[in-house]
This record gives structure tokens, sequence and C-alpha cells, in this order.
């Protein structure tokens, strides 16, 4: 890994710049984006166990959201747009979904996970393809309390961590359904965003912290170079995506947004269904193999105790 660090930061670098210019172009949470390109990245120039591929990326992804949840929600507070008792009333069921949902993702193998992404990400994207269907949702005039509180809040929680991402989509949704309006709702969900990510993080953190064969520099199901090189280069290129998002069609941009979407779900179908996982088979055959040309070495190793 040492050989191939250097490329591995400039990959982990571009892949900054791209997640920061998208989530500024169409105002979304980086994870959408830095999941993918973190599994591409991890894919093509490591030679870490597909099978575990896709938790590094999605406790990275978590991680770098910390950051960037962050600065939104100081942004947003300085405004006062910021509803705190929501956080408030709402965090014990979100960190508990969250709990739950790294608690998931340690079970499952990467194939299921890309799964799991792949399916949550085209059924967000039904969202901005067609926001007609969200207008036709039920509206309420306050936030949900009791027993429906709690289901939202463990759901968000636990979706957002197995995804990877902050949940600002799915939070704004639920808040302007209920009455509040669209610029406390994104303000208010960059916290919710903060309140994913940190026990997200430090959860792929525990779950991955004796996994062996991970890339350098990672803590479990983080990895700090990716961390440090995609939020330092995303800082860099939020502004100038979202600079141009004014100059665009707003309509126009969602629907761009939700086919990548639909793209990226796509790919990760694929690549989960053509990644077969060994059998039996895959070990036997070449023992057999051996013995039929007479017993040749299997290994150099081998070769080396026959002579």
């Amino acid at each position: 890994m040492a050989s191939n660090l250097v490329p591995f930061l400039l990959a982990l670098m571009s892949a900054g710049l791209l997640a920061g210019f998208l989530a500024g172009l169409f105002g979304i949470g980086g994870g959408f984006v830095v999941v993918p390109a973190l599994v591409a990245v991890l894919t093509f120039m490591t030679d870490m166990p597909a099978e575990r591929v896709m938790h590094l990326a999605i406790g990275t992804s978590l991680a770098t959201i910390i950051v960037t949840s962050l600065r939104s929600l100081q942004a947003h507070a300085k405004h006062g747009a910021v509803d705190w008792q929501i956080l408030k009333s709402w965090a014990p069921f979100v960190v508990g979904g969250v709990a739950l949902g790294i608690a998931l993702a340690g079970m499952l193998d990467g194939k299921a996970l890309r799964y799991v992404f792949a399916i949550g990400v085209l059924l967000m994207s039904l969202h901005f393809l067609f926001p007609y269907l969200s207008r036709r949702l039920p509206k309420g005039d306050h936030m949900p309390t009791g027993p429906l509180r709690g289901a939202l809040g463990s759901l968000l929680g636990g979706f957002s961590a197995l995804l990877g991402i902050g949940g600002g989509t799915p939070a704004v949704l639920i808040m302007t359904l209920s009455g509040r309006s669209i610029h406390q709702a994104v303000a208010t969900a960059a916290g919710f965003g903060t309140l994913i990510a940190i026990p997200g993080a430090i959860g792929a953190i525990l779950i991955g912290w004796h996994e062996p064969n991970l890339p350098a520099g990672s803590l479990g199901y983080v990895n700090i170079f990716a961390l440090l090189g995609i939020t330092a280069m995303s800082i860099l290129t939020a502004p100038l995506g979202a600079s141009l998002a004014h100059s665009l069609d707003q309509v126009r941009l969602k629907r761009v947004f939700g086919l990548y979407l639909v793209l990226t779900s796509g790919l990760m179908l694929s690549s989960g269904l053509l990644k077969r996982a060994p059998s039996p088979d895959d070990f036997t055959a070449p023992a057999a193999l051996a013995e039929s040309d007479g017993g040749l070495p299997l290994s150099s190793s081998a070769s080396k105790g026959s002579r």
C-alpha cells in the first residue's frame, strides 16, 4: 500500500473535489457522492477484501458528514433558523436508530450492503424525479410525537447509517410535511446530520476495529486519509457548485440529480451481481488439476520444498 499511497491520496482528493461540487450544485449532503466514489477508489487502488469495501466507504462517508454538517449547522444557527427543541426531542430515537443501523451493517456482507445502498438510493431518486408525489402526502401543522416520532426517528437514523448519508432529504421532507418552512427544515436537517454522523462514525470504527487487511490510515471502518482528503477538497468546491446552482433551473437540477441517483443505483446493483462469492469448487479444482497432472506443485513454496 505504501508505494500506492500518493496515487491513492490523489484519487481521494479528486473524489472530494467532485463530492463538494455536486453537493453544492444539488444542495444535498455528500454521502450520495462520497460512498460511490470511495467504493470505486478502494476497489481499484487497494487490495482490501472486496466484501469489506462497502463497510469502509459507508463509515468514512459518515465521518466526512460530521465536518460538513457541523459547518452547515453553525452557519444556519447564526441566522436563528435551527429548531433546537426538535433536535433535542428527536435525538434519542435518531441515535438509537443509528446504533441499530450500524450493528446491522456489521452483520451484512459487502454484497448485501451494496443492494441496501442501491435500493435506498433508488427510493430517494423518486423524490427528485417525481416531486409531485411528496406534495400528495398528507400534511399536518405540527411535528410527530409519541410512537410515531419514535418510529420515524429510528427509521431516519437506521436508514441513513446503512447508506452512509446524513439524512437531510428525508428530514426535510418530514419537517415540511409537518408545517415547517423549507428554510427551517433545511437548517434543522443539518442538525439531524450531526446526530447521525457522529455515532455512526464511532460505530463504524468500533465494528471494524479488529478487521485485518484495511488500507493504511484506517481506524476500523473509517479511513483517516480519505476523511481528510475528501473533506478538505469538498470545502473548496462546494461554494463553486452552489454558485452555479443559482444560475440554473432548480426543477431541472433536481431531475438531473434524480437521474444521477438512478444511475448510481444501477451501477451498485450491477457490480453486486457481477461479484460472485467463492464456492468450494474454486478451491478444490486447482488441487484436482494438480493431481491429474502428476502432482505438480501448487505454489512456489511447495516447489522449493520438493527440491
